[in-house]
């Protein structure tokens, strides 16, 4: 079985090494960075391409090397990565399937504290309109920091990235003080948030509804406990995605492999 999994989070890396273990199987992963692909070759990948790659060359490899399945594991709000691989999948007529980490449970969760937008755009103006004091944390990626900026002075803003030269330069370009870069090392625990909260002297947290493995509980409870404001982005909606074709833990994805194969 040769895979095509677009890949770089957590969820695919634990697809990679689940499918190494269970299936005689060749995976070629593809990220967007070098960091992606050192974990997914650590985590047994067979091959990986660390670029962002168009349609055209996703589709040129799929005809050239026979690949029998595209697996969809980027990030929730990768959308249009998302959105290409639906449409690469209809034109080639390949089996396709999205692995897509479910929701956050919030029923026992305190959520009062938690504002809901649909882009870092609204996220931006909503934090100029209503939180014009105290600083912000941004546990929501590197890529998103232009659009919260576009509203929020930079003195404010505390961004939580992962350390490689395309985040920082990112930071540099926006004239982020490299003293509020705050490294990131995977999902943080309670106790290390309401720790950023207390040193940063944060009032407001921005994050995406990015699922529980992204650590969105955890985010949740310390800026309850600190009385902090949540500014939480809502998942973008794939309208072409069907959801026949979305499984969203190991056991799924082995039912929908073994109707394919």
């Amino acid at each position: 079985m040769k895979i095509f999994l677009l890949g770089g989070t957590k969820d695919s890396i634990n697809i990679i090494r689940h499918i190494k273990d269970n299936y005689d199987s060749y995976i070629l992963t593809t990220t967007t960075t070098e960091y992606g692909a050192r974990l997914a070759n650590e985590g047994g990948s067979d091959e990986t391409i660390a670029r962002p790659l168009p349609k055209d060359e996703i589709i040129q490899i799929i005809k050239d090397n026979d690949y029998d399945i595209l697996i969809d594991a980027t990030h929730p709000f990768a959308s249009h990565i998302t959105q290409t691989s639906v449409s690469i999948a209809q034109e080639m007529k390949i089996p396709y399937i999205r692995f897509e980490r479910p929701t956050t449970d919030f029923n026992d969760i305190d959520t009062s504290h938690i504002h809901y937008v649909n882009s870092f755009d609204e996220a931006g103006k909503l934090i100029q309109d209503e939180f014009d004091e105290g600083n912000v944390l941004h546990f929501a990626g590197a890529n998103t920091m232009a659009d919260i900026l576009k509203y929020v002075s930079v003195d404010r803003f505390y961004p939580r990235i992962l350390k490689v030269e395309s985040s920082i330069e990112k930071c540099e370009k926006l004239g982020v003080d490299p003293d509020h870069i705050i490294p990131m090392k995977g999902a943080a625990s309670l106790e290390e948030n309401i720790e950023l909260i207390e040193k940063y002297d944060a009032k407001v947290m921005i994050t995406k509804e990015s699922g529980e493995i992204g650590g969105v509980v955890e985010k949740i409870e310390a800026a309850g406990k600190k009385d902090v404001a949540v500014i939480m982005i809502q998942r973008p909606k794939i309208d072409d995605l069907n959801e026949n074709d979305i499984v969203s833990n190991l056991d799924e994805l082995d039912t929908k492999l073994k109707s394919f194969f």
